[in-house]
């Protein structure tokens, strides 16, 4: 105990939605509890701001669908509205540097690239109805699946170039990453998780159907309230002292001085509420096991920065257009109308992702800012390039996100290792959106994982005395 700054029953590292619920549900099972977060805020991914023109622009995870029914549970909670995302108006496909309308789902131009698109998303999501989001690795094909990407799958299930195109683009915006980069196992258990991967990309009846105003953080300050100063932020964890009593762990604490140093907390359990990218940089003594590390070192986070480009009004709006685009090639993939719910301002969002937004990286903010307004003003017309604000946010720059919006497991991954994401090592218990059994990368995924958590770690500690 010598050198313990606090002593309590369980810590939970991570102050984004996984680890306030969790301990929001320890508290009320009476159990002492400290939150320990390393950014000066909660949230985690999700992140909203007011611009200078009072603009509520959600930086990170925004959106809330049917069957989310733990988020809209706490959006009830606290009072926080929701109104559904602009989709009235044509959609705009930019292929090829041509421009062409568009309503529902997936792009006409092409006959007989959509009706292969359509065919193609259907075979996926008939795949991933016979993979457990719980347990991917026990499918009997699971080693087959596993070791194939998720493009080596469409290459061959589609039959054009623009249905692999248009699934790219998809992937792009819901991992961050190209299907590539993804083990279509992974892929089959995480769209089963949401209801199917149509059910992924869909705005009006998926996941993208509503938004909340005043912005998506809300509910996490919220919880955040409800703990008080149980939460310490500015605290990032680095080293975990374990074993069979329990835990010591290490964070650097920020002095009145402006200094950090060592602040140490003792606790008979631990729940990390991290992305496994960015618990492989805590040091655990003794070592974590093989399979356990080796999650960490090949989970990487997608590659994705949020841009949002702020005018006085939703001009687009007036030539019939919903502000959605789907690109095939350029920084913005796909855009979204962001403005709010009265339209007194327009806003319109879009995401650079994966190598796209890595390659991004050497044109530095006023480079990117250019390229993406100059996109924007070929799909919307020469006043979308003047907007009044541009802001950007780049998750891979976040030295306690490493990336987003989520984990990207390439193939072996989940068979190699994957058994581990949620089994406890000794004291120490795994939170976070990728271990979600539900909704997995989603804000409703990280309730669960922490409602899980917090459910396990009170069974192993048993009533409090």
């Amino acid at each position: 105990m010598a050198g313990v700054d606090r002593t309590v029953d369980v810590m939970v590292a991570g102050a984004g939605y996984a680890g306030l619920r969790a301990a929001r549900d320890l508290v009320a099972a009476g159990l002492d509890v400290v939150v320990v977060e390393a950014r000066d805020r909660v949230g985690g991914r999700v992140l909203t701001e007011v611009t200078p023109s009072g603009a509520v622009v959600d930086q990170g995870g925004q959106w809330i669908g049917p069957t989310q029914d733990r988020l809209q549970a706490l959006a009830d909670e606290c009072g926080a509205a929701t109104f559904p995302t602009w989709v009235d108006g044509s959609n705009l496909e930019l292929r090829a540097g041509s421009l062409h309308p568009f309503s529902g789902l997936v792009p006409t131009s092409d006959p007989d690239g959509s009706a292969d698109t359509v065919a193609t998303l259907l075979d996926l999501d008939l795949l991933a109805a016979e993979v457990s989001p719980a347990s991917p690795w026990d499918h009997p094909d699971a080693g087959f699946l596993d070791g194939i990407t998720l493009s080596e799958w469409v290459a061959t299930a589609a039959q054009t170039d623009v249905a692999r195109s248009l699934v790219a683009t998809a992937t792009l915006a819901v991992f961050g990453c190209g299907p590539d980069e993804l083990s279509l196992l992974y892929v089959l258990g995480y769209a089963h998780g949401g209801g199917s991967m149509s059910s992924l990309i869909r705005t009006s009846g998926g996941a993208q159907e509503r938004r909340f105003a005043g912005g998506a953080q809300q509910m996490a300050l919220h919880l955040a309230a409800g703990l008080g100063d149980r939460i310490v932020l500015d605290a990032p964890v680095v080293g975990v002292d374990h074993d069979d009593a329990g835990v010591t762990v290490t964070a650097e604490r920020m002095a009145a001085d402006g200094v950090r140093s060592p602040w140490r907390v003792s606790a008979r359990r631990m729940v990390v509420a991290m992305p496994p990218a960015v618990q492989g940089r805590i040091a655990f003594d003794p070592p974590l096991p093989g399979a356990r590390d080796q999650l960490a070192q090949r989970a990487p986070m997608g590659s994705v920065t949020k841009v949002h480009a702020v005018y006085d009004r939703p001009f687009w709006r007036d030539a019939g257009l919903s502000g959605q685009v789907v690109a095939d090639a350029g920084l913005l993939r796909a855009t979204f109308d962001d403005s709010p719910e009265d339209g007194s301002h327009g806003v319109l969002m879009g995401f650079v992702a994966g190598p796209a937004d890595r390659r991004a990286e050497s044109v530095g903010v006023d480079g990117r800012r250019a390229a993406c307004l100059e996109e924007l003003a070929r799909a919307f017309g020469p006043e979308a390039a003047r907007p009044i604000e541009f802001t950007e946010q780049r998750w891979s720059a976040e030295p306690y996100t490493r990336g987003g919006p989520v984990a990207c497991l390439g193939p072996g991954v989940l068979t190699g290792c994957g058994d581990s994401l949620r089994s406890p090592v000794g004291p120490i218990h795994w939170a976070g959106t990728e271990t979600a059994t539900v909704w997995a990368g989603y804000i409703e995924g990280a309730l669960e994982s922490g409602e899980r958590v917090a459910a396990e770690v009170a069974a192993a500690l048993g009533p409090r005395a």
